[in-house]
């Protein structure tokens, strides 16, 4: 009797404190106002007066301005590659994903090196034409933020996009030419608006990957409720502004979130009885001569601005810069970003499997509720999870000074990889629910009949099925953690500085020919879960 309560209730116990540590960050912020006092007050007030209408009115605009540029690019492309032939469609397919590899503040970085005042081209431009001052406006600013983010962040448009338009018009796009519909008034009639839910949500996901950016803001000085987050925690010094601004940041994405899975449960609704893909009604319209040539540039502009262009400005200063090059801190900065982003991935994916084995174990309203809220973590900010772990670490100092509790947080990579779990987690538990997804729940039934029960069911019959599975989780996260910035720069130990964080500190310091290499060396990591992603696209 005691085994069967021990087999019973540890699990249970295991996934609740599993949960709890993922979850801990954003308690810890929104329990921070159960401390509000008049000092806290005041510190409010000032705020309002001061700096939180201009953080909230940058993000406001900044938000609408990159999600009508993502819907409009994301959308216009994914109806070329969908609905129309056209000589390189095929290549454009995967090639429109290239950006995903692209960080947005590797991007920055880019254009800011060849745009501004004393860059090459505005310094060609004035020694040909013997022109003065300024040719160009300034990059350093919200519209060229607006640019960058548009141009790193649409294939989240455009990949939802492409899926609803491939998968769930094809029907009624074939039923309405039977009615005689025109071509213009089946895609403004039928096939946009069916892909209007997939446009939503790739919009909010965006903004989310926009609202959690710390890079751009910081380098081109935007104020932003992520940079006025860590200017109060770090400038100031000021742990109660900071966590009253990560619940302001919280709000927005906890509206994006909605607006996400709303825009999710509508595109599910739409596809449930959806034709075919790939069927003979799905032949997409051949374009011929100038329409031809329109729907080329249309997908090739977009894969220019957001890969081709900032990679060949990254070369320049990596080619002029050379001799300068810190070739023995570089590879150590390359070493602790693999052995960082290598650990960080083996912990997610064991962790994910644990909770999407839970959930396949024993289908509960508390499994499912558990794994929904550590499926939460990706939604959430760097800047918010590190104020949610300095916050508890603050109580504790002051509750117990010789714990060394602060120590273990900032001064080991404890605290770094606790962040990295609890914002990439979801990552490899979204890969390894999908791996799931197609084994039938038959295949547990045969299994327990034979006697095959608890670990074995994982170790037998689920893992040689979830190999591609436990591989892209993996894959995913170990990306993930090589790009993140917020979280690396402020939780990282001493003189365990990662690629991200050198980048973003040389690029700061206007050093962008020993930036160049850690940025390029990003890029190319970025490039396998893109590859990936294509490879599997193909296949379907």
């Amino acid at each position: 009797m005691l085994r069967r309560l021990f087999s019973r209730f540890l699990p249970s116990a295991f996934l609740i404190l599993l949960v709890s540590l993922l979850t801990l960050p954003v308690l810890a912020v929104l329990l921070s106002w159960l401390a509000f006092d008049s000092e806290a007050g005041s510190i409010l007030t000032q705020m309002l007066q001061t700096v939180l209408p201009s953080y909230a009115w940058t993000s406001l605009l900044l938000c609408l301005l990159v999600g009508t540029g993502v819907a409009v690019i994301g959308m216009a492309t994914a109806s070329a590659v969908t609905l129309f032939a056209f000589p390189g469609r095929r290549v454009f397919e995967w090639a429109l994903l290239l950006p995903l590899a692209m960080p947005a503040y590797v991007v920055a970085y880019a254009y800011t090196d060849f745009l501004q005042y004393g860059g090459p081209l505005q310094s060609s431009l004035r020694t040909a034409f013997g022109l003065q001052g300024r040719l160009l406006p300034e990059v350093r600013s919200l519209g060229g933020a607006v640019g960058v983010f548009t141009a790193a962040l649409y294939p989240y448009v455009y990949l939802l996009a492409r899926t609803a338009l491939s998968e769930r018009a094809v029907h009624l796009m074939e039923a309405a030419r039977l009615l005689g519909a025109p071509l213009s008034r089946r895609i403004r009639q039928v096939a946009l608006p069916l892909a209007r839910p997939a446009v939503a949500a790739g919009v909010a996901l965006a903004l989310m990957e926009t609202l959690a950016d710390f890079g751009v803001s910081s380098y081109f000085g935007i104020q932003t409720f992520t940079a006025g987050i860590y200017k109060a925690w770090l400038s100031m010094d000021n742990r109660m502004a900071a966590a009253q601004l990560a619940t302001v940041l919280l709000l927005f994405v906890a509206v994006l979130l909605r607006v996400e899975h709303s825009a999710q449960q509508r595109m599910r609704f739409a596809g449930g009885r959806g034709g075919r893909a790939g069927s003979a009604d799905s032949v997409p319209v051949q374009l011929r001569g100038g329409q031809a040539a329109l729907a080329w540039a249309v997908c090739a502009a977009p894969i220019a601005f957001g890969f081709v262009l900032p990679v060949l400005f990254m070369l320049r200063p990596l080619v002029l810069g050379w001799d300068n090059l810190l070739w023995d801190q570089f590879f150590r900065w390359t070493f602790n970003s693999l052995w960082l982003a290598g650990l960080s991935a083996l912990l997610a994916t064991a962790l994910a499997l644990g909770l999407a084995f839970a959930v396949r174990r024993q289908p509960s309203g508390l499994t499912q509720g558990a794994v929904q809220l550590a499926s939460l973590g990706y939604a959430v900010p760097g800047a918010v999870i590190v104020v949610g772990l300095l916050l508890p670490v603050g109580w504790l100092q002051a509750a117990a000074p010789q714990s060394g509790v602060g120590f273990w947080i900032t001064g080991t990579v404890l605290g770094v990889v606790w962040a990295y779990l609890v914002r990439f987690c979801a990552v490899a538990l979204q890969s390894l629910q999908s791996g799931y997804s197609r084994i039938p729940s038959s295949f547990d039934d045969s299994a327990r009949m034979l006697g095959t029960t608890g670990a074995g069911l994982l170790a037998r019959v689920h893992w040689p099925l979830l190999k591609r599975s436990v591989a892209a989780a993996g894959l995913l996260v170990f990306v993930d953690v090589m790009k993140e910035l917020p979280a690396t720069l402020v939780l990282r130990p001493f003189n365990s500085d990662t690629l991200a964080v050198v980048t973003y500190q040389l690029a700061r310091d206007e050093r962008l020919g020993e930036a160049a290499l850690p940025a390029l060396v990003l890029v190319l990591v970025g490039l396998m879960p893109v590859a990936l992603l294509s490879r599997t696209l193909r296949a379907k």
